[in-house]
């Protein structure tokens, strides 16, 4: 289960990585998102979303991997931690844009499973 952890991590720290370096790089029109986006959020263009998404969902990601792949002590809360962070920046994400598209659903699925893998794995540690 580890190992599917590990693989969640870095499939979900690629796209933040490029989806945050994008956004950084053309905060106005970032892979064709308009700004118009953001109109009922507190941001005017893709800045610092992009930085956000690229430093905690991104490198924290590669971080929690990393973490679980050398099974630092806290690599479990650290991993069930990114998974939160996850879903929140999900949710929050289709709220400040008021949409929701098929990527928000997978990686909002994703972001739960990772949790749930997590507090099982956390459990079973307890129990051993």
């Amino acid at each position: 289960m580890k190992k599917i952890l590990v693989f969640l991590h870095v499939f979900v720290s690629l796209g933040a990585l490029y989806g945050g370096m994008v956004a950084i790089r053309n905060p106005y029109n970032p892979l064709g998102a308009s700004v118009e986006l953001l109109e009922v959020s507190p941001f005017s263009n893709f800045f610092i979303p992009g930085v956000i998404l690229f430093v905690i969902v991104g490198l924290g990601n590669i971080f929690a991997a990393l973490c679980l792949k050398y099974q630092f002590k806290f690599s479990l809360l650290i991993s069930n931690l990114l998974g939160w962070a996850l879903i929140v920046w999900i949710i929050v994400q289709c709220i400040m844009m008021r949409t929701v598209n098929f990527l928000h659903i997978i990686y909002f699925v994703i972001g739960l499973v990772v949790v749930l893998i997590s507090i099982k794995l956390i459990l079973d540690s307890i129990d051993n």
